[in-house]
């Protein structure tokens, strides 16, 4: 590659350089192997080769990192780039089960660059871009990503110390039950606020700590954090659970459910109260394996929530696999497809979990959720983040016949309008 880039790149036809990297492929080594890693990459190696022109240049740069040299315009160059992006993410059948990965493309043109060194690095920066703006996704490279790289490792830097300095907090997004309203759950978020920088989005900080591996660090902390105020709340009557969302990385990591355990006995929290979300994305790499885990969680009596379902990656046939409890409906799809939440209300019903949509933000969301059956509801229209001291204050208005004595608070047989509970289609979920 760097004998084609040298004597051919800057004398003659237009030419674009990819550079291409499997996204969530570590997991696929931590989880089955190095040896079904070696297979899939030589896989990917095979399906470059396959869908590339005659004359076009591919290497392995290391790892799971691959670039390939097209002679086209950018045009060309980005139309080919997305059928790769399409045959890369094709499942890889392995011995053990399928593998499902994504591929992230950074793309630059020979003429944006005088040499070969700032052509590889432009085409590199424009694959961080990729990774950062959702990953899956084929992106050009712009000047522009100099500043974002400059900012990322910024953020990546000062985040390492964020807990010690008192930068990082919770909030609480209420879940309400329908069409009541009334709030009986509440979604754990964190917020990042640096004395220099000032509001640093979740959108910003968490794809940096997954990427340095902060991210373990972070989640022990909202989840101690999350406990210690689920505790305050039952202990004052409330009934009411609290969920947490869980990366892929912690989800994986061997000593995860080991700590989940000591923060329930450490606040003394019933493990029910308790609702770990992880999202589509930890389905893709290892269904087996994510099962695995998942019933790990669930033999310590939490629950576990399939989050932003209907983003792409797990179907409707993997949820009879999966043990989940609870299916949070993605908002794209509340917000654009009033069929397909109906179907997935009810599917899930009948598959005996409960159904929360997310993303209701405005009063017509909310009359396609209330239409399909749906029984609980999440999102702007019922408000955002809030500090744990408003959302007790909504609890505190709640009518007081939803309130549960402080002592039956911590037993599993106290859950009534705040459990969300399995249930058949049709059925009455509040019990």
């Amino acid at each position: 590659m760097l004998r084609v880039l040298t004597q051919e790149a800057f004398h003659g036809a237009p030419c674009v350089l990819l550079g291409i990297d499997m996204d969530g492929f570590k997991s696929v080594n931590d989880l089955r192997g190095h040896d079904v890693g070696d297979r899939v990459l030589m896989e990917v190696g095979g399906r470059l080769r396959m869908h590339l022109r005659p004359g076009d240049a591919v290497a392995r740069l290391g790892g799971d990192e691959f670039a390939v040299l097209m002679w086209a315009t950018e045009d060309e160059a980005e139309a080919a780039a997305l059928r790769l992006l399409d045959a890369l993410g094709a499942p890889y059948e392995q011995d053990g089960g399928v593998v499902f990965l994504s591929a992230s493309i950074g793309m630059a043109a020979a003429e944006t660059a005088g040499d070969v060194e700032t052509l590889m690095r432009n085409a590199d920066l424009a694959l961080r871009y990729a990774k950062l703006r959702g990953k899956s996704r084929v992106e050009r490279y712009r000047p522009a990503y100099d500043r974002t790289l400059r900012r990322r490792i910024t953020l990546e830097h000062e985040l390492r110390g964020a807990i010690e300095r008192d930068e990082l907090r919770v909030v609480f997004q209420p879940v309400v039950a329908l069409p009541s309203a009334r709030p009986v759950g509440a979604e754990t978020l964190l917020r990042w606020t640096h004395p220099e920088l000032g509001p640093v989005g979740p959108d910003e900080f968490i794809p940096a700590a997954e990427e340095s591996e902060l991210i373990t660090k972070l989640g022990r902390w909202v989840l101690d954090q999350a406990c210690r105020r689920l505790a305050e709340w039952l202990r004052d009557g409330y009934d009411v659970w609290v969920s947490v969302n869980v990366s892929p990385r912690e989800l994986h990591a061997p000593d995860y459910v080991g700590h989940v355990a000591e923060a329930l006995r450490t606040h003394r929290v019933p493990p029910q109260r308790l609702v770990l979300e992880v999202t589509e994305h930890a389905v893709a790499t290892d269904l087996d394996e994510l099962c695995r885990r998942l019933r790990a969680l669930r033999d310590t009596g939490v629950r576990i929530a399939l989050d932003d379902f209907g983003a792409g990656y797990s179907s409707l046939g993997q949820l009879r696999d999966l043990p989940v409890d609870i299916l949070k409906i993605d908002r794209k799809l509340v917000v654009a497809s009033e069929p397909l939440v109906d179907v997935v209300v009810r599917l899930g019903h009948r598959l005996g979990l409960e159904v929360l949509a997310e993303g209701i933000s405005a009063p017509a969301h909310l009359a396609v959720v209330e239409a399909s059956g749906c029984r609980f509801g999440q999102g702007f229209l019922f408000g955002g983040g809030v500090p744990a001291e408003h959302l007790e204050a909504r609890l505190r208005a709640a009518s007081p016949e939803h309130r549960v004595p402080a002592a039956a608070g911590h037993g599993r047989s106290a859950i009534s309008a705040g459990q969300i509970a399995p249930a058949v289609d049709g059925e009455d979920a509040s019990g």
